[in-house]
């Protein structure tokens, strides 16, 4: 990456990790996938129950390979046969990894889910979740953020998993109430009361959608 962009980020993820220490919550920054994944792995201890919902940024850096490789229970709800098994599996979880779909410089995370088994976890359940979130989804603020998330990452998840929404036709949201949407449920996380519950590493690049 540039070496001014990466300076930027660099200054930018300082504020973030600040404003999420404010909500009771933990922010690293790592430069690179590389430095991501070595700082992902130190957070998850071996033995470790851990599952994640969909997240590509998680796939991005390798860590969902590495925790298959590893000496960790990784609950991977692709190789079940009963999804919903594999869902429940996750609120007894001693990690849940995520991203999100946007988030604000003083550390807001947002998230929208279609069947809300993503959010639901995040909010409750596993003993702790860990966000993976690439330096392009800080936005300035909550509403900047809420406009990223329904109007840049839901249409292309619609057209990712081939749903038939207005938002997957046209690139952008239709506040619609398509059978097939994926803005069921919003999730704003603005604090954590269980303190190191919630993790957050930035990562110097451009991740997921």
């Amino acid at each position: 990456m540039d070496n001014n962009i990466s300076k930027r980020n660099e200054l930018l993820a300082a504020t973030v990790i600040e404003g999420l220490k404010s909500r009771n919550m933990t922010g690293y920054y790592a430069k690179n996938k590389e430095e991501a994944l070595e700082l992902a792995l130190s957070l998850i201890p071996k033995g470790s129950s851990v599952t994640m919902g969909g997240a590509m940024s998680v796939h991005e850096i390798g860590l969902s390979i590495a925790l298959k490789d590893g000496d960790y229970n990784f609950i991977d709800r692709d190789a079940y046969e009963d999804k919903r098994q594999a869902m429940l599996m996750a609120y007894d979880a001693d990690f849940f990894l995520s991203s999100c779909n946007a988030m604000t410089r003083d550390g807001i995370l947002i998230n929208i889910d279609g069947n809300s088994n993503r959010v639901s976890a995040i909010a409750q359940g596993p003993k702790h979740v860990l966000f993976i979130v690439g330096m392009n989804k800080v936005c300035d603020d909550l509403d900047g953020a809420m406009k990223r998330a329904r109007n840049v990452a839901a249409p292309i998840n619609a057209q990712r998993f081939g749903l038939n929404t207005p938002c997957s036709k046209k690139g952008t949201c239709f506040d619609c109430k398509s059978p097939d949407t994926i803005c069921c449920q919003f999730l704003i996380t603005r604090y954590s009361r269980h303190e190191g519950r919630i993790s957050v590493i930035l990562v110097n690049d451009d991740l997921g959608y």
